[in-house]
C-alpha cells in the first residue's frame, strides 16, 4: 500500500524572545521533515538552525530508506563541523548550536533522527506517543536506571546534552517505526510542548485538517505565556 503525505507547519518567535532562533523544513514529496531549535543568542542560534534546514532542503534523497538515513546523518555531521568552526572564528569559541529532530519516511517505515530536546510524537487511533527521548541530564539518568520513569516525567530542565554544533563529535539517536494510514506525526520545539498539555496536543492533532491542527496548537500556545520560540510541523499519512 502506497502512502501519500500531507503536512503543515508554522514557526513563531513567541511573546518574550526578541528573535526567532527556530527553523523548520517540510519536504513531503521526499518524505522528509525537520525542526531545529537554535541556541547561543546574538543571532548564533538562528545561524545554526537555518544551517540545518538549508542543508537538508537541498539534499538529494534517492534509493532505499537506509541510504536516505545515512545521507541525512552525514549532512548533519558536516553541519556540526562547520558550526564548530564558525563558533571559533566568529563567536570567540562561544556556542553556535541547535537541536534537531528529523523524520524520514519510505513506504510503511519511518525513521526519526534527533539531537537535543525537540520532539517527535505520533497519534494513532486516538493514542498519542512520544517517539523521541530528550537528550538532557534527567533522561540520561533514566537511561542508566538512576531515576524512575515517573521522576523523569515530572522533571523540567532546559539543559540539553546533545546538539548540532554543541560537541566535537555529533551523536544522533535513531528510532525506526511502522507507519500506518491515518497516522499523524508532530515534530516540535520545546517552545510548544512546554506550554501545551499532553492532552491538548492529542486533542488538536485529532482534527481533520493538518492545517487546522497547526493553527489550533499555535493559538493555544500564544494564549499562554509563550516564553520561547514556537515551531511545529503536523504530518499525516493517507493511503493513496
Amino acid at each position: 500500500m502506497n502512502l501519500e503525505w500531507y503536512s503543515a507547519g508554522e514557526t513563531h518567535r513567541g511573546k518574550l524572545r526578541r528573535c526567532n532562533e527556530d527553523a523548520l523544513l517540510q519536504r513531503p514529496e521526499a518524505g522528509l521533515w525537520a525542526v531545529a531549535d537554535g541556541m547561543g543568542g546574538h543571532e548564533a542560534g538562528e545561524v545554526a538552525s537555518q544551517a540545518i534546514t538549508s542543508e537538508l532542503q537541498d539534499l538529494e534523497l534517492t534509493g532505499p530508506l537506509s541510504l536516505c538515513v545515512d545521507t541525512v546523518e552525514d549532512r548533519l555531521v558536516e553541519v556540526n563541523d562547520r558550526l564548530r568552526m564558525h563558533a571559533r572564528t566568529q563567536f570567540k569559541g562561544g556556542t553556535v548550536g541547535s537541536t534537531v529532530v528529523a523524520m524520514i519516511s519510505r513506504g510503511r517505515t519511518g525513521v526519526a533522527l534527533w539531537a537535543g530536546d525537540s520532539r517527535l510524537y505520533r497519534l494513532r487511533e486516538g493514542r498519542l506517543e512520544q517517539i523521541t527521548r530528550d537528550h538532557n541530564p534527567v533522561s540520561d539518568l533514566l537511561d542508566v536506571g538512576a531515576v524512575s520513569e515517573a521522576e523523569a516525567m515530572s522533571a523540567d530542565t532546559n539543559i540539553i546534552t546533545r546538539a548540532v554544533g554543541g560537541q566535537p563529535e555529533l551523536y544522533l539517536d535513531l528510532a525506526v517505526f511502522e507507519v500506518l494510514p491515518r497516522d499523524t506525526y508532530l515534530l516540535c520545539s520545546d517552545g510548544l510542548y512546554r506550554e501545551v498539555t499532553f492532552e491538548a496536543l492529542s486533542g488538536e492533532l485529532s482534527r481533520d485538517s493538518v492545517d487546522d491542527s497547526v493553527d489550533a496548537l499555535l493559538a493555544q500556545c500564544l494564549a499562554g505565556p509563550a516564553r520561547d520560540n514556537i515551531t511545529l510541523i503536523v504530518a499525516r499519512a493517507k493511503a493513496s
